[in-house]
């Protein structure tokens, strides 16, 4: 591994101007570009923190303020440590934002971010990897699913509705997907109850999509960040080497 270096870059996109956290291992070099989508309480020191980790295997990562359309990053005040149980208000001001992305901001937001990084000078070009948190699973569900010539590899954690039976369910986008995928569930996750697994599951089978899917045991919902109460460093280091060998093998 090696150092990583980050920094803030602006992405215009069809509906505005987008912040976002770029980082990538020390110096010129071109590497494989990595989407990387945040969970719901955005782009902070331990995300930033995760996509250095990413960078240092060698990618260029990139990480936008989903929320931008509401104002830069941050675009609400955190705890340093964050317990939605103990601070329930936290998703008074959280919940608005999460509806205002439907799948058509989304994909549009998607094509951007692809955009730009095909086009930097840090990046290899295409194809990229895309991962996603929580709710940033269901953006790269469907990031693949709108963009398959752009995206080889797809991972998602702890994602919530991934397969519901409305007609605008993530999982509907299974038969576009060109890319290999990994899903890393939580077991005690009231956001993706077995059925909802069984479905996506379904879908990508009977859609020919290279996949694998792994319920962590004993997990919560959040479990890869170390920032919140719903932190479990077994479950968190444990994506992390599914993570690193999806790309490691897709991105080369």
């Amino acid at each position: 591994m090696t150092a990583a270096r980050g920094t803030t870059v602006d992405i215009t996109t069809p509906d505005g101007v987008a912040d976002a956290y770029l980082t990538h291992p020390e110096g010129d070099g071109r590497h494989p570009a990595v989407l990387f989508y945040m969970d719901a309480f955005g782009v902070r020191p331990h995300l930033q923190g995760m996509a250095d980790r990413l960078a240092a295997e060698g990618f260029t990562v990139l990480v936008p303020n989903l929320f931008y359309r509401a104002g830069r990053t941050p675009v609400f005040e955190l705890p340093e440590f964050i317990d939605p149980g103990a601070r329930p208000e936290i998703f008074e001001t959280i919940g608005p934002l999460m509806q205002q992305l439907t799948p058509e901001r989304v994909v549009r937001d998607a094509g951007a971010y692809l955009s730009w990084l095909a086009a930097s000078p840090l990046t290899t070009g295409e194809p990229v990897g895309v991962t996603g948190y929580c709710m940033g699973a269901v953006m790269a569900l469907r990031t693949a699913g709108a963009y398959p010539d752009q995206v080889a590899a797809m991972a998602g954690f702890h994602g919530g509705n991934l397969a519901t039976e409305e007609p605008d369910s993530p999982h509907l986008v299974a038969d576009k997907i060109t890319a290999e995928a990994y899903f890393g569930h939580a077991d005690q996750d009231h956001a993706l109850p077995p059925e909802q697994i069984d479905r996506l599951d379904e879908a990508l089978r009977k859609a020919g999509v290279r996949f694998r899917t792994e319920v962590y045991e004993g997990a919560p919902h959040g479990f890869t960040q170390a920032d919140t109460a719903a932190y479990d460093e077994v479950g968190a280091e444990r994506h992390w080497s599914a993570l690193l060998e999806l790309f490691h093998r897709t991105l080369g």
